[in-house]
């Protein structure tokens, strides 16, 4: 339950992320659009690294039939 919160957590603050990158990008700001894009891709890259070895542990287990 606690890496499906984890997860959760990460989606939440990589689309936050984007959502500042946006505001940044219509409005301007004190911090460059780069700055959020740099934090979305690591965070990107950390979630996907926690589902794979979430997986490879059997933490959590993918859909066997996708349909």
């Amino acid at each position: 339950m606690v890496i499906k919160l984890l997860i959760t957590a990460l989606i939440l603050f990589v689309v936050v992320n984007m959502l500042f990158a946006l505001r940044v990008m219509l409005k301007g700001g004190e911090k460059p659009m780069t700055h959020y894009l740099g934090k979305r891709l690591i965070f990107s890259v950390l979630l996907i690294l926690l589902v794979l070895l979430a997986m490879a542990l059997g933490i959590i287990q993918p859909n066997p039939r996708p349909y």
